[in-house]
């Protein structure tokens, strides 16, 4: 096997991913010599710091010089130099091979197993989950675990910080964190101990939410958090609708868990009540954890707070979803039914990308087989015999992970080595697909789907149950219980030797197989994430260099072999799929993983709320455990001119112009920014120490449409007295970064214009805010657009223009010209495809590492098209 490895090299971004993430580094830069290979901070901001790849060709002192690898020679100091001792994947994989198989009890095991894992690693046929690949062989200190599921918190003032103070050190550690709210009482309800009431769950889970966000900007490796809240829960509905209040769990990714007995009232229009336990119960403090059926079943009381229609409930988690993408749905009681653990250790959370179903304190322990290396060009099929092989092998390995990670909390420890639970997964889907030209999504990739990974999940038990013949079960391994799983009876139904081998031999690892999204390591590797189909075939990549079009190295190995010729319909993208297609594709993929899937089903702009309910309601009845859907983009209400006299536009205008930003939202039923101000004045006396306009209840204006470099702009330019007064900005989804900016300047904006000289103001507002450039921009010649602050110079000059002569439909007219010249004027340009927005565009956000708006949501997580940057690796 040692014979087959080959030399591997890294560019670009790959190369930078893997320098900067994966690769074992010197922590003395002082040793920075002529021809090392090094990371070169060029950009020292706080939030957005930017590395790039180089090597040492001069060094005085503390000073050296490195030639990038764009050719570019720069001198930077010592302390902006980070020196790799691993320049290229085959020493990381030696490293991986040598300290996973280091817990095998003889030397000719660790022998035989470091050439076995050495040749899985090899050419990323396995491909290692971040922790792994940065930890192992490399420090006693680092968790080779991703993931973590802390128990929900107990209910009282050093129960939440204890929870608080678990989550900090996780993630300082670089583990994301999952945390289920329901074990806290309502808001509202009375708290003794202090005579009072409770803020609630969803106030309290602002705290975890807020400290997180503080991770985030503090270390390299970003905070990850997910909260959960379940369907019984009296919070349920302020949980469900949170994010539309600004500032409020920013930083966390929401998902409800939904009860059977929840569909099946939604299904017959029945009640549903919300109810909590007594808290007067004088065993409550004690024995309450949040396990609502343990409460019953010992007898407990319970205290009923609102009865709802279940419609009612789930057509709110409905809408918000399809406004901004959360809270998704977990199908929890569905989930436990299924898990091989149902009888002694119940899920009650996800991890933060919802691939991996955690009891308290379990941990995802994770590593993707890249399916694009077993296709067989000779046969034009699958190499099967190859990749059962490095399923088994894959099996061992992620085991051993399990003795080998260092365990920062005794009760995580105690957890995973009685259950050894694993999670293999799967990259490269999409491209494995395009090699066989079947079509991501259609009925003959969903039978081969079955195939493939029915394939996977049966070489994955056989292999867990011959190591539990050589080296023993789980410890909380019972025969007949772990084969009455809803997994295993399928599993057995399908295929019988499984259950065979287990009854002879065994079980190894409570759950074996999972679908994580492999953001940052399948960007490294350079093929397709998880199981998601690509984003886009062609792409902007914005660096100093100018945008730059970037392809898919499949896509563009076949436009090169067929020139003239547009990709065959097999070459399928994220976007051209409808929603329902990836939802098949989940399901199709869910039968043989016995824990979940990190996956999103996108949706087109024009994706209607009823639809959205009925993709959820498939998601069920097809044995989904989980759906998270992503609209591109959010609904657009607006028309481009709003001067009509009749009384509906009137009462839109009045409604759009409420103060409370969040109350506007939920009124118009889309994901727009409105920017207006307090009634109240700075100086809380009724003024602002000068010439301050109070607003009128009805303003009258335009609406403007600008691309720009964050997605589409709508600006909304309001007068009074003949002079603008405001600016709404509808950039970006609810609870984004983009969108909270957007707000921010639409709220200064309106300020700086309602208060003094109202004509020299938005004259003087223009000359400040025109040209403001960032990262990159859409547009070219007159019609370029730097930025959002940019385009509202754009949009107050045209109100201008045509202010006072009754001409704002024309001035709608003229920008509505403008944007169809800008796409005109883009086609025309050699080398520059008129479609950039596919990247360019609706639906992304700020990229925390690069600072680009490149973050686009993939397989339930947020990946930077830009830098690699994943939130949930």
């Amino acid at each position: 096997m040692a014979g087959k490895q080959t030399k591997t090299r890294l560019t670009g971004l790959s190369e930078k991913i893997f320098l900067d993430r994966y690769a074992l580094k010197d922590a003395d830069a002082n040793n920075t010599k002529v021809g090392d290979v090094v990371l070169v901070l060029t950009k020292d901001d706080p939030k957005f710091p930017t590395k790039e790849v180089g090597e040492v060709i001069k060094r005085e002192g503390r000073k050296v010089t490195v030639k990038m690898r764009n050719e570019q020679v720069i001198e930077a100091d010592l302390d902006q130099i980070t020196l790799t001792i691993e320049n290229t994947p085959d020493e990381m994989w030696s490293r991986l091979a040598k300290a996973i198989a280091k817990v095998e009890k003889t030397p000719a095991k660790q022998k035989e197993w470091t050439e076995k894992f050495r040749y899985i690693l090899d050419d990323w046929k396995l491909v290692p989950g971040g922790r792994i690949a940065a930890g192992a062989g490399a420090s006693d200190e680092l968790t080779l675990f991703n993931c973590y599921v802390i128990p929900s918190p107990k209910d009282s003032r050093r129960g939440i910080l204890e929870t608080l103070m678990e989550m900090t050190e996780i993630m300082a550690r670089g583990g994301g964190v999952g945390i289920n709210l329901s074990s806290l009482r309502p808001r509202r309800a009375i708290v003794k101990g202090v005579n009072g009431s409770s803020s609630g769950a969803v106030s309290w889970g602002g705290i975890y939410s807020y400290a997180t966000g503080l991770i985030e900007q503090g270390g390299s490796r970003r905070g990850a958090l997910m909260l959960m809240i379940n369907d019984w829960h009296p919070d349920l509905l302020d949980f469900i609708t949170v994010k539309t209040k600004m500032g409020l769990l920013t930083n966390a990714n929401l998902s409800v868990c939904i009860s059977n007995a929840f569909m099946k009232a939604v299904k017959e229009d029945a009640d549903w009540d919300l109810y909590f336990p007594d808290t007067t119960d004088p065993d409550y403090d004690e024995l309450w954890d949040g396990n609502m059926d343990k409460w019953k079943q010992m007898g407990k009381p319970v205290k009923h707070y609102r009865t709802l229609k279940a419609r009612e409930i789930w057509h709110t988690i409905i809408e918000s979803a399809w406004k901004s993408a959360e809270p998704g749905v977990v199908f929890m009681e569905y989930y436990n039914q299924m898990s091989n653990s149902w009888y002694f250790n119940p899920i009650i959370c996800t991890n933060p990308c919802g691939e991996q179903g955690l009891p308290a304190w379990g941990v995802c322990n994770l590593s993707a087989i890249n399916l694009s290396k077993f296709y067989d060009e000779a046969k034009d099929d699958v190499n099967w015999e190859d990749l059962k092989t490095v399923v088994r092998y894959s099996v061992r390995f992620l085991d051993n992970v399990i003795d080998a990670t260092p365990y920062h909390f005794e009760e995580n420890r105690k957890n995973q080595q009685a259950e050894r639970r694993i999670g293999l997964g799967t990259m490269g889907l999409a491209e494995l697909l395009i090699k066989l030209r079947i079509r991501y999504g259609s009925p003959e990739s969903l039978e081969f789907l079955d195939k493939l990974y029915g394939f996977i999940a049966r070489e994955a038990y056989l292999a867990s149950a011959e190591i539990a013949e050589e080296k023993g079960s789980f410890e909380r391994f019972e025969l007949e219980p772990f084969l009455q799983s809803g997994f295993m009876k399928n599993m057995v139904e399908v295929y019988p030797e499984v259950g065979e081998a287990i009854r002879k031999k065994g079980m190894r690892n409570v759950t074996v197989l999972t679908q994580a999204p492999t953001g940052s390591t399948g960007t490294m590797v350079g093929t397709s994430t998880g199981i998601e189909p690509y984003f886009a075939f062609e792409y902007y990549r914005q660096s100093r260099l100018g945008l730059d079009k970037q392809y898919v190295p499949i896509a563009k190995r076949w436009l090169d072999e067929h020139p003239g010729e547009e990709l065959p319909d097999y070459f399928v993208t994220a976007m051209d799929l409808s929603a329902e297609d990836h939802i098949r594709v989940q399901a199709a993929i869910q039968r043989w993983v016995d824990s979940s899937i990190s996956k999103t089903a996108n949706a087109p702009h024009d994706f209607t709320i009823e639809e959205t309910k009925k993709l959820y309601e498939l998601a069920f009845e097809l044995g989904c455990k989980g759906v998270t859907i992503y609209r591109d983009g959010s609904r657009d209400t607006q028309v481009l001119s709003t001067d009509v006299k009749d009384k509906k536009e009137e009462a839109q205008a009045e409604e759009g112009a409420k103060d409370n930003a969040s109350e506007a939202q939920a009124a118009s039923g889309s994901a727009q920014t409105i920017a207006v101000q307090s009634e109240k004045p700075a100086n809380g006396n009724g003024t602002l120490n000068g010439n301050y306009m109070k607003r009128p209840q009805i303003l009258r204006g335009a609406t403007y449409k600008f691309n720009t470099p964050f997605g589409m702009a709508y600006i909304t330019v309001n007068d009074y007295g003949g002079q603008p007064v405001e600016v709404f900005l509808n950039v970006g989804k609810a609870g984004s970064d983009v969108f909270a900016m957007s707000e921010a300047l639409g709220r200064v904006c309106s300020l700086f214009l309602r208060y003094g000289d109202h004509g020299n103001k938005a004259k003087l507002l223009i000359k400040h805010l025109k040209g403001i450039g960032g990262s990159g921009a859409t547009g070219f010649g007159p019609n370029r657009v730097e930025s959002i602050a940019d385009a509202v110079a754009k949009a107050l000059e045209l109100h201008l223009e045509a202010h006072g002569n009754g001409q704002q439909e024309a001035a709608a007219a003229q920008t509505a010209a403008a944007v169809s010249a800008a796409a005109a004027e883009q086609a025309s340009v050699p080398g520059v495809d008129p479609r950039q927005e596919i990247i360019m565009g609706e639906g992304l956000d700020l990229c925390p590492s690069c600072g680009t708006a490149s973050l686009i949501n993939s397989e339930g997580c947020k990946t930077c098209t830009n830098c690699g940057y994943s939130k949930c690796s």
